[in-house]
């Protein structure tokens, strides 16, 4: 299946949706609810080892890893994020403990015997190929476009506005929050298991802070308010090191001048708080051939 694609471009576009699934999570937590986290690569991590451990060790299958992956990585938010969002730190005081249970994480997995240490481990069948990435990540945004626009997701909008207000208006700051960094966890963990069966190998330094950093760049450059805008920025993100593959230390450059250029032509990030739509994009198409109802094209109704 697919087999017309060259396995090179189908593995850029495994990469690329991976990188997608765990940037649409962390969107869910800083954009709509705009707390800022530095370490998602934690989450990650856990979700990459886990679904490895349930495959590898354990012989469960695929799918049940993923569902695992996601579960765990979903309960270790809740270590970091009961007591420091229980506690009310500001956004900078949280995003530094974040940052530091990050390195906690990787710590603890190089110590652990069955991570196996800083070796990590090696030999991971190949499950995360291009359709079961695509239904991933296509279920990943379904469940997203509900949390965000339904009523957890509307709450977490009025508290990135003004929390103040929000709370006065009865919204539990701490309960949204949570739910909010328990989504987004779960998000990052099946990005990590999907990773972990795509690369067939992890050990301990591939999850560390350049990754959360990088994460949340990802979201920041697609848009704040957006669930596809990070999607788009993903996909660039992965795109352009490829591209660059032959340029070697430019390849970072590059990335940083990627990253200035969306700063300085938009702040807002390449959505915004737009996001692309079906119906939109028949309406698009429609103008591009000339037979919408505001093309020159078409006829007034």
């Amino acid at each position: 299946m697919l087999s017309f694609i060259s396995p090179y471009y189908q593995s850029v576009a495994i990469l690329a949706m991976i990188n997608a699934v765990s940037a649409v999570g962390l969107a869910v937590f800083t954009g709509f609810t705009g707390l800022m986290s530095l370490g998602h690569a934690a989450f990650i991590a856990v979700g990459a080892y886990s679904c490895a451990i349930a495959t590898k060790i354990y012989g469960l299958p695929f799918a049940v890893g993923l569902l695992l992956a996601g579960l765990i990585a979903g309960l270790t938010s809740l270590v970091i994020g009961i007591p420091t969002l229980r506690a009310k730190l500001r956004s900078d005081y949280f995003t530094i403990a974040t940052l530091g249970f990050g390195e906690a994480i990787r710590v603890l997995l190089e110590n652990l015997s069955i991570t196996s240490g800083a070796r990590g481990m090696p030999g991971l069948a190949h499950y995360s190929t291009l359709l079961p990435t695509f239904i991933v990540l296509a279920l990943v945004v379904f469940f997203t476009r509900n949390f965000i626009f339904f009523r957890y997701g509307r709450m977490a909008v009025a508290i990135r506005e003004d929390h103040i207000a929000a709370e006065m208006a009865g919204i539990n700051l701490f309960k949204v929050r949570l739910r909010s960094l328990f989504f987004s966890a779960v998000c990052a963990g099946v990005g990590g298991a999907l990773m972990a069966h795509h690369v067939r190998f992890i050990q301990p330094n591939m999850f560390t802070n350049v990754q959360s950093t990088l994460l949340t760049a990802t979201v920041v450059a697609g848009g704040m308010g957006s669930i596809t805008g990070p999607i788009i920025a993903a996909v660039i993100f992965a795109i352009v090191p490829e591209v660059l593959r032959v340029a070697e230390m430019w390849r970072l450059v590059a990335y940083g001048a990627i990253l200035v250029a969306i700063m300085v032509l938009r702040p807002q990030g390449i959505m915004g708080y737009r996001e692309i739509s079906l119906s939109g994009m028949i309406r698009f198409c429609r103008r591009l051939v000339g037979t919408g109802p505001g093309s020159k094209g078409g006829t007034a109704p």
